[in-house]
């Protein structure tokens, strides 16, 4: 059977949903803004906001149906087996070769960055990035990636070769286990890109320390990250395992929001902490896992794949590519739906534990400053919502926390 037609369809489908999810975020700058968030935009701001969602949302449009049609190309005119065939014949070269020419394709967004960086997000004040530092950022994203493609198609290759049909639960067991060690090692690579600075002894070190000790956590160090060498949007994040945990700010959410306002947003975080979401979050990882290495033990055993890209049999990086490209994206929004729905209502539970602790109007205040610096749509299309969404609206969010008040006045 010759599935390469069907491989295509998948592929299209795919490109089509992801289309379609583009034209609902236009279409969603029609929608009423929520009463209880009116006040996070004036009437120039909000301006300003629908030009900025317009132009990202068309542009993304553009190049995102470029980079598919470059992949399209490759897949209907057989180029990748051959370029594989310029390679030696051992699995490994085939395997690597096949990775390599992935990634150079990734060369054709390289632009379409450059423009979203320089041009539209400096457009409308976000960028702070200079030349040296947006190549500098593509050369390494390409190096890691290109790493880590290699590495996970010489994994599934090594996997193939000695379990056969045991592939299945050994790829999941194996790869959720790289991705808990790329957490792990996360506050490493992240300092290629980035700086880390200890924050300064003051008010804000120590409620932050005060709030996480109450809760039984340890802290390992709070650090300032330079994010404000990139753009002007705010975040904030935990790293580490168990108790022991790494407070990272970005500076300009430290210039922002004041320390009751980040306290409330830590101790939203650490609700995720005593909820044991992030052991939820790993069991889901987990069943993602089994999905795809089902999705890999059938199209290693199902050589008329490659025949019908022309290859002469199994290649290992084309499978990879294959996979990670079309075949899962093509479930992915049914699995997109019970894990996104897992995680909105994590995200009101942790909600909830930043009110218990007393940071109920903190948080109010500080997710309003964060959605209107990072420029967030307050009226989302609700079937986007529940489709791509890993957190609730911020009008659902405040609308949680209002009636959490209302309960507890009773």
């Amino acid at each position: 059977m010759n599935y390469k037609p069907l491989i295509i369809l998948m592929f299209v489908l795919v490109e089509m949903y992801h289309l379609l999810l583009s034209i609902l975020n236009l279409r969603s700058e029609k929608n009423p803004i929520p009463a209880n968030v009116a006040d996070v935009y004036d009437k120039e701001t909000y301006g300003k906001w629908r030009a900025y969602h317009t132009e990202k949302t068309a542009f993304g449009v553009i190049s995102s149906t470029v980079s598919f049609l470059v992949s399209l190309l490759l897949l209907l005119f057989n180029v990748y087996a051959a370029w594989a065939k310029l390679f030696p014949e051992d699995m490994y070269s085939q395997a690597f070769s096949v990775v390599l020419l992935a990634s150079l394709t990734s060369i054709v967004d390289i632009p379409f960055a450059w423009y979203d960086t320089m041009g539209i997000e400096q457009r409308y004040g976000f960028n702070r990035s200079t030349a040296k530092t947006f190549w500098a950022d593509q050369i390494k994203s390409f190096i890691i990636m290109l790493a880590i493609m290699c590495g996970i198609a010489a994994l599934l290759l090594r996997l193939h070769q000695s379990f056969g049909d045991w592939l299945i639960p050994a790829f999941a067991v194996i790869m959720t286990l790289i991705m808990l060690l790329i957490t792990f090692l996360f506050p490493f690579l992240s300092r290629i890109f980035n700086k880390f600075t200890p924050l300064e002894e003051g008010e804000l070190r120590d409620k932050l320390t005060g709030l996480l000790t109450k809760n039984g956590y340890t802290v390992r160090a709070i650090n300032v990250m330079d994010a404000s060498r990139r753009s002007t949007k705010s975040n904030a994040y935990f790293t580490g395992f168990g108790k022991m945990k790494t407070i990272v700010l970005y500076d300009t959410l430290v210039a922002s929001q004041s320390p009751d306002e980040i306290c409330a947003v830590f101790a939203h975080e650490l609700g995720h902490g005593l909820h044991k979401d992030t052991l939820k979050s790993h069991i889901l990882t987990f069943i993602q896992m089994v999905v795809i290495a089902v999705f890999a033990w059938f199209t290693l055993r199902t050589v008329g794949i490659f025949t019908g890209f022309g290859f002469e049999g199994l290649n290992y990086g084309f499978a990879l590519i294959l996979i990670i490209s079309i075949e899962f994206p093509f479930i992915s929004p049914l699995f997109g739906l019970l894990s996104n729905f897992v995680s909105r209502k994590a995200e009101y539970a942790a909600d909830a534990h930043a009110f218990k602790e007393g940071y109920g109007d903190q948080l109010v205040t500080a997710l309003k400053v964060l959605s209107k610096e990072n420029y967030a749509n307050l009226a989302p299309s609700p079937l986007v919502v529940k489709l791509e969404y890993s957190h609730p609206t911020l009008s659902q969010r405040i609308d949680a926390i209002d009636k959490l008040k209302a309960a507890n006045r009773q």
